[in-house]
């Protein structure tokens, strides 16, 4: 995954570091992104980087922030977390975050450390959009937030809690809902139990748009997903990256109509050609954008097949 190239529809600007010094945007014309990599003994420190951006530059008008490598090795998110909510009174403006923005060539998806992020909800009740990347020591309680619009979590493994925790939640301007799932191995415990809660009509009355992904149990998710009451409200919805296979897609196709979407996104699957086939035939005549042609990964090994999602470590 490499780096975000915009947030919030801003286009990401790097806040430079101290030798980097230049001519800065508008504060609230780009968002900002901070890279302190302890790979490189000459960056610096995300601790006086993150303090001189809060001395140069007037925050209030500062509409989007991105965090990319923190701290030490081995530190977690709170690096960056505590000092955004130490300085929430001065962001005034601040509309979306994005927490963890860090390429497999600094580190794995389930290496990045993280933490409760649900603290930036509490912290910031005007964000309208938050990202998350990293799934290992992720939390996220319920919360009630009044004007989040976009929720999406990157991982290689979310934990079962996570996603609980999002159920529980009161998010009344909740549009967009995205959530990788991952695989065990890399702490994506979470069953169709716990994806529940986020299927049911009216948990989160402006859903407009689900994706449930890059699960190993993606048939599952797929089956509760045909039986589901949140998709009347959607138009559009994502089951991509993980293994789909034909039960899931059979799964689909015998649930309730999926014709009113504009966009079913199914790539990265496992489907015979004959079931894609079929998936088409039903949806796309209605006018939906169906999205199935990416192949997922597989290894053969005498009679074993081995299916892999598109993230993992």
């Amino acid at each position: 995954m490499p780096d975000l190239e915009e947030l919030h529809g801003l286009p990401a600007f790097d806040f430079p570091t101290e030798e980097e010094r230049g001519t800065l945007p508008e504060p609230d014309s780009v968002a900002w992104r901070f890279c302190a990599n302890p790979y490189h003994d000459e960056d610096e420190d995300y601790g006086p980087l993150f303090q001189r951006f809060l001395d140069t530059v007037d925050v209030s008008r500062v509409r989007a922030v991105i965090t990319s490598v923190w701290g030490e090795y081995g530190d977690d998110s709170r690096s960056v977390i505590d000092p955004l909510i130490a300085a929430k009174d001065r962001f005034t403006s601040l509309e979306a975050l994005f927490i963890g923005d860090i390429e497999p060539d600094e580190q794995e998806i389930s290496w990045i450390e993280q933490s409760d992020v649900s603290r930036l909800l509490g912290a910031f009740p005007d964000l309208v959009e938050l990202g998350v990347r990293g799934g290992n020591g992720l939390e996220f309680a319920p919360v009630t937030h009044e004007r989040l619009r976009r929720l999406r979590f990157e991982t290689g493994g979310l934990p079962g809690a996570v996603v609980r925790g999002v159920g529980g939640s009161t998010l009344p301007a909740l549009e967009h809902l995205e959530m990788w799932l991952g695989i065990d191995e890399y702490g994506g415990d979470a069953t169709v139990a716990d994806v529940a809660p986020l299927l049911t009509g009216g948990r989160f009355p402006a859903l407009r748009h689900l994706g449930l992904q890059n699960s190993e149990i993606q048939d599952e998710i797929a089956a509760a997903v045909a039986a589901a009451p949140v998709v009347a409200q959607l138009t559009s919805l994502d089951l991509s990256m993980g293994i789909l296979t034909d039960t899931g897609g059979q799964a689909l196709l015998e649930g309730q109509p999926l014709t009113h979407l504009s966009r079913l996104d199914l790539d990265h699957n496992f489907f015979s050609p004959a079931m894609a086939q079929r998936l088409r035939d039903a949806l796309e005549p209605s006018g939906v954008r169906v999205e199935l042609d990416e192949r997922g990964d597989e290894d053969e090994e005498g009679d074993q097949v081995f299916r892999y999602t598109a993230v993992a470590e």
